[in-house]
Formats: C-alpha cells, sequence, structure tokens
C-alpha cells in the first residue's frame, strides 16, 4: 500500500475573505525570524562586522525584500501569462507563488542596500546571510509539503505518496528532499566551513554553488509546473534557473580569488550591541 499525504488543512485561522493564516505563511515567516536570530548570533563573533541591534532592523528589510522578490520573479517567470491577463495578481500573494531565486534576489539587494546605509561590508553580510538562509528554506520546504504542493514524479519506491491534487499517481515526497538537502545538508556543511574559510565572500560561493547542485538534482524528482513543462534537454525551469544561479556563483568565485584580503580580526572595529 502506498503512502499517503497527510490530509492537513493548509489554513490555520480563517478571519474572512482573503485573510487566513496558512501553515505556509507562518512557516515562511518563521524562517526569517529564525534566521535574524541566527545573524544576532553571529554579530557577537568576532568575523562578522555587525551588531545584533543592526540584525534586529535587518531582519525586517530580509522579509520584505525577499517577499517582493519572490513574488515578482513567479509572477514573471513562472506564470507570466496569468500576470499579464491581471496584474493586480501579483498582489494577491495569499494565492501563493513564491520562488527562491526570486527571493534570493530581493534579499541580496535588500543587503546592498543595508549594508552601504550601514557601512558594512557587503560580502562579510552576505557570508552571515549564507550561513542563515539554509534554516529559512527547511522552514519553507516543511511548509511545501503541509500544502501538497511541489510534489515529486511517478515513484515506486516505497516511501511514494499519494498528494492530494496529484491523482491516484504514487509520487516523490519532493518537498522533503528538498528540505533535507538544500536545509539540513546545507546547512551542515556552510557551518562546518564557517571557522575554515575566512576570505569574505567564500561562504556565499559555498551556499550559491551548494544549492545549485542540490536543487538541480532534486529537480530530477520533481514534478514542474503543469503549465511550464520541460524545456530544453529535458530541463525544467528550476533547472535553468539553478544553471544561471550557478554561473553567478562562479563569477563571483572569480571576484573573490582576485581579492587578496583575507580575514583579519579587529576588536576596534566591534559597536557595543
Amino acid at each position: 500500500m502506498p503512502l499517503l499525504h497527510p490530509n492537513i488543512d493548509p489554513v490555520i485561522f480563517r478571519l474572512g475573505g482573503p485573510f487566513q493564516i496558512t501553515w505556509y505563511s507562518l512557516l515562511y515567516v518563521g524562517g526569517f525570524l529564525l534566521a535574524r536570530s541566527i545573524l544576532k548570533r553571529l554579530s557577537k563573533d568576532p568575523r562578522f562586522k555587525f551588531t545584533a541591534q543592526q540584525m534586529d532592523d535587518f531582519g525586517i528589510w530580509l522579509l520584505v525584500g525577499g517577499v517582493i522578490g519572490a513574488r515578482i520573479v513567479y509572477c514573471v517567470v513562472y506564470d507570466f501569462n496569468t500576470f499579464i491577463a491581471n496584474p493586480f495578481w501579483l498582489f494577491q500573494t495569499y494565492k501563493g507563488g513564491l520562488s527562491f531565486h526570486g527571493g534570493l534576489i530581493g534579499t541580496v539587494v535588500a543587503a546592498i542596500i543595508f549594508s552601504k546605509k550601514h557601512k558594512i561590508p557587503f560580502w562579510n553580510l552576505a557570508d552571515a546571510m549564507a550561513l542563515a538562509t539554509p534554516t529559512g528554506l527547511a522552514m519553507g520546504r516543511v511548509g511545501n509539503f503541509i500544502n501538497g504542493e511541489l510534489y515529486g514524479r511517478e515513484t515506486k519506491l516505497p516511501w511514494g505518496m499519494i498528494f492530494r491534487g496529484g491523482g491516484p499517481i504514487v509520487r516523490h515526497p519532493s518537498q522533503l528532499y528538498e528540505f533535507f538537502l538544500e536545509g539540513v545538508v546545507l546547512f551542515a556543511i556552510l557551518w562546518f566551513l564557517k571557522n575554515r574559510l575566512k576570505k569574505d565572500g567564500q561562504l556565499s560561493i559555498v551556499f550559491l554553488i551548494g544549492y545549485t547542485f542540490t536543487r538541480f538534482i532534486v529537480e530530477f524528482f520533481r514534478e514542474p509546473d503543469a503549465h511550464l513543462g520541460f524545456f530544453f534537454l529535458g530541463l525544467s525551469m528550476g533547472q535553468i534557473l539553478s544553471l544561471i544561479q550557478l554561473v553567478a556563483g562562479l563569477l563571483l568565485a572569480w571576484v573573490v580569488s582576485r581579492n587578496e584580503s583575507s580575514f583579519k580580526e579587529d576588536k576596534k572595529r566591534k559597536v557595543p550591541s
């Protein structure tokens, strides 16, 4: 007997009309709060050049930048026809539709602006973000699993599941694959390398390339969006965006390799939090 996806109501509270609290939104916001908590912890590390108070403020920047970027890229890249037919759909986030790659762009833009405003070296802040991001990714994938969305392709493996909305087909629980690879494994790798890669930007490279490989692999087990299907060489949109991110990671590696300055502890640069 195949496993059945647990019938969990995606909505926790209904407040009337479009106003409701869902597990996905709760976990999404929780991921940002957890990321902010990690950033505040990193502020005590002499390697990083920001304070806990600055990270309190930065948490809001991350949330706003991430949601805006994730929504815009999803609407433009993943469902452009719906967006053109109804531009107001861009603001209807309660109907779902967020792209990690767009969220990454949004948070990077937010980090660039914030780092300039507070005179924090951007790559130093980016490395801290790289350490904090996998926890948010993990929580987001749990939300996808609860919603029964982004399920996998057909499988005969014993842990395959039948998802509501996915028909009678037994499918890979690809959300859990992503939870493990993008969340648990990538988090462990980055924290293992935290005190071993001491040049600003190196952890960011590991994150970008690590996420690219884990997402690219999982996409072979994940059902592509029905309205998009496959592209050239049988690749999904997620894999194409991951390849673009890989190029960005390699370019970043080249830039960082040309920067001869390495991490030097400077106790005087810390501002009391």
